[in-house]
């Protein structure tokens, strides 16, 4: 016999998480990205340090537990070409329907002269 379905089961994928990740998951996460987009570039951690600037120790544990500094992470990203992931975070979202439209109008650009 079949288990009787919920009525969440009724609504399919929902849009969001359902699970919500700690800090230190999204570090450790982050941590192995870092990794994997080194290894891509097949650099050794000291690579990625001279490029960088940030110190051997501090690129392994970044990788190994997510803990790292604002700057040193940035900076990792920076020799990673991945600043512009930072781009889209944090932004704030639209407030109103005006902001809205004003967001989809492009403004007109003016001539030089």
């Amino acid at each position: 016999m079949l288990d009787p379905l919920s009525p969440l089961d009724y609504l399919g994928p929902m849009p969001f998480p359902t699970v919500i990740p700690t800090a230190g998951e999204v570090a450790r996460s982050l941590g192995a990205r870092v990794r994997a987009l080194r290894l891509g570039q097949n650099w050794k951690q000291e690579t990625l340090a001279a490029r960088s600037g940030v110190s051997v120790p501090t690129i392994k544990r970044l990788e190994l537990t997510g803990t790292i500094t604002l700057d040193g992470f940035l900076r990792i990203c920076e020799a990673l070409d991945r600043l512009r992931d930072f781009d889209h975070l944090l932004v704030p979202p639209p407030t109103s329907m005006a902001e809205l439209e004003r967001k989809e109008t492009p403004l007109p650009r003016r001539g030089r002269r």
